[in-house]
């Protein structure tokens, strides 16, 4: 069998005209394009930065951002080559679809991290109540959100629940408003009781002079007369004023002779004639 070199290497050099363009210019196409991706994804984290947008999403809209661009570049690199890019796009959008449910979990958890940079409904270092949990935020990561209780318990709680659920954010003002009632007997003095009780209020520690705290009568209960004391303070310092408030709020009033009745029962006997 003898093979003509002079037909291999006309084949060759046919096939080294008709496709040699091609992949040169794909070639080409595909290291400034790469080059072109990269100084996108620079120039955006630039901008991201300049305009002091969230540190913590910048990463996620410049990854994004960079890597739907660079499919687009490989597509069309593919295209450029003589290859039916149809069917390869229908398979990726397939596979994706499959990646898609599978992930399906994962990826609300991570759609929910993006909402949550983007709205800040709770920030690093707020102190907050979600799912049950009451803590300060640690850290907002892609998939969690890091919760530091005050029993120094670490509690990741998944993003989804906390974009689509109730949050409640104890720091977003700054004043926050210290919830206490203090019982006094029937037959105390009740204005000496709320004059004691607003001055305590006034000189507590940690609360704000500037707004007036509030003391009124907030129920008549079955053995005493509950007074509402609202005084406000930092998120910062809200245990520190509320344990205050309820220990020398006992020791106030029992100097000035008021009582803090427990809880008790009349019981009448009648004897059958």
């Amino acid at each position: 069998m003898t093979i003509d070199v002079n037909a291999l290497m006309q084949q060759a050099s046919m096939m080294m005209l008709n496709y040699g363009p091609k992949i040169l210019l794909a070639l080409i196409t595909l290291v400034i394009g790469n080059w072109l991706v990269n100084r996108i994804g620079k120039l955006i984290q630039s901008s991201l930065s300049k305009a002091q947008f969230d540190e913590t999403l910048q990463p996620y809209l410049v990854g994004v951002g960079v890597t739907l661009l660079k499919v687009i570049l490989y597509i069309s690199v593919i295209g450029m080559l003589g290859v039916e890019t149809t069917s390869f796009i229908a398979i990726l959008g397939a596979a994706g679809l499959a990646i898609g449910l599978a992930l399906q979990g994962s990826l609300s958890n991570f759609a929910g991290g993006v909402l949550i940079l983007i709205f800040k409904p709770i920030r690093k270092g707020d102190v907050v109540e979600v799912q049950g949990i009451t803590g300060t935020v640690d850290s907002i990561q892609p998939f969690v959100t890091v919760i530091n209780s005050g029993d120094r318990v670490v509690n990741f709680v998944p993003n989804s629940s906390i974009a689509s659920g109730i949050v409640k954010n104890h720091t977003m003002h700054n004043e926050r408003r210290v919830d206490l009632t203090f019982g006094i007997g029937y037959g105390d003095d009740l204005d000496k009781a709320k004059e004691v009780l607003t001055n305590l209020a006034k000189s507590c520690p940690g609360v704000h002079e500037h707004l007036e705290p509030k003391v009124f009568v907030s129920s008549l209960g079955d053995n005493s007369v509950n007074i509402a004391v609202r005084p406000f303070c930092t998120p910062q310092n809200y245990w520190d004023v509320f344990a205050y408030m309820q220990e020398h709020g006992k020791k106030e009033l029992d100097k000035a002779g008021i009582s803090i009745p427990f809880p008790q029962r009349d019981v009448h006997l009648y004897q059958q004639q």
